[in-house]
């Protein structure tokens, strides 16, 4: 592969096969990085949410 080979084009499968076998596309790293976010998000809201119940149901209980 030439420096200015991406100028011909038509080859993506051909780069698909061979450079880019076995990575993780660029779709797929970012849907992975969205539920990874999407996970964090929901535990830490959650555990928010139960300490504030907690420290609610402390205080109405005196």
């Amino acid at each position: 592969m030439g420096a200015f080979s991406w100028l011909r084009g038509g080859n993506d499968r051909e780069l698909a096969a061979t450079q880019y076998a076995g990575r993780e596309s660029a779709t797929d790293r970012a849907a992975r990085l969205r539920r990874e976010r999407h996970h964090a998000r929901v535990a830490r809201d959650g555990d928010r949410a139960g300490r504030a119940f907690s420290r609610r149901t402390r205080r109405n209980a005196t």
